[in-house]
């Protein structure tokens, strides 16, 4: 059994800022954790636009605060993101991530796990 708690979690190397500001992610779970999966609590910064292309991974993203957008660049879609949402990216899909005014924070689940 692996118990973690967020707010201790982001007082190690756990948390990891963009070099950009743009946004910051906790991983609770990682590869070495031997879970098929990892799991990261992601802070997407007011009014920051990210750049986004995981080519070995699916994510399923959940906002559960905030708001904000994802643009597939593949077809120039915007998709309106709000708490309560969750997204996709099925298709190793390269995107644009937005943090609206008051910004979003998102759970993310990656396969493979991220190391």
């Amino acid at each position: 059994m692996i118990v973690r708690n967020l707010e201790e979690a982001r007082k190690t190397e756990r948390l990891v800022t963009a070099e950009n500001g743009n946004w910051d992610s906790t991983r609770l779970v990682l590869a070495n954790d031997n879970a098929g999966f990892s799991f990261h609590i992601t802070r997407i910064f007011p009014g920051t636009e990210t750049h986004i292309h995981y080519k070995n991974h699916y994510e399923a993203v959940f906002c559960y605060e905030g708001e904000g957008e994802v643009e597939t660049l593949a077809d120039g879609k915007i998709w309106p993101i709000k708490a309560g949402d969750i997204y996709l990216l099925d298709q190793h899909d390269e995107h644009l991530l937005r943090g609206k005014e008051k910004g979003m924070t998102v759970a993310c689940v990656f396969t493979p796990p991220i190391s």
